[in-house]
């Protein structure tokens, strides 16, 4: 009966919870600690904040935690499906309505208008991104790295997360090492005391 009442749980919150993660933490906690009572006000308050911790979109995050606690792997499963079959459901039904009417112009007008939309979304994160490489490392250094995976991905034709890879294995190693500066001050203290 548990996998049941989780399947119904899970399935309300991935049918109501319109407008993303933000809104269905609340239909979550009703389901969850109001009308099943598988977990306190406390613990739901702990899981959601280590959820909010962890990458990815709250809900399966939270369906996952939850569905697995109460119905084990089995229960991780259920909760999981059952919070995003109803996307999947109705982004097929949806694909499949706007590419019966792709070539109406409505439909082809909408589909010109979002490109500049955006493009200029994209590139607003990525000057927010060039200030914060130019306040971490400054202008030059910024630019190098810039102009180095451009090469990587266009000249080289590397694929994108094997850059982002090789640049997070490059600032772990870069952080785990101590500055030349900071051994040489750590070196003559040593030798003043």
């Amino acid at each position: 009966m548990n996998q049941w009442h989780l399947f119904l749980a899970f399935f309300r919150v991935g049918m109501l919870g319109y407008g993303g993660g933000p809104s269905s933490i609340p239909l979550v906690r009703a389901e969850v600690v109001t009308k099943y009572r598988w977990m306190t006000d406390e613990e739901f308050a702990e899981i959601l904040a280590i959820a909010n911790a962890l990458p990815g979109p709250i809900a399966t995050k939270l369906a996952g935690y939850i569905g697995y606690r109460v119905g084990g792997a089995l229960g991780l499963v259920n909760a999981v499906l059952a919070t995003t079959a109803p996307t999947v459901v109705l982004m097929i039904v949806l694909l499949a309505a706007l590419s019966s009417f792709k070539d109406t112009p409505w439909v082809a007008g909408m589909t010109k208008a979002v490109v500049p939309v955006v493009a200029v979304m994209l590139a607003e994160m990525t000057w927010q991104f060039a200030k914060q490489a130019r306040a971490a490392l400054g202008w030059r250094p910024a630019a190098l790295l810039l102009l180095a995976c451009f090469l990587a991905l266009q000249w080289l034709g590397l694929h994108p997360a094997l850059v982002v890879a090789v640049l997070l294995a490059a600032a772990f190693v870069g952080r785990s090492k101590p500055k030349a500066e900071d051994r040489d001050k750590g070196g003559e203290r040593r030798a003043s005391s």
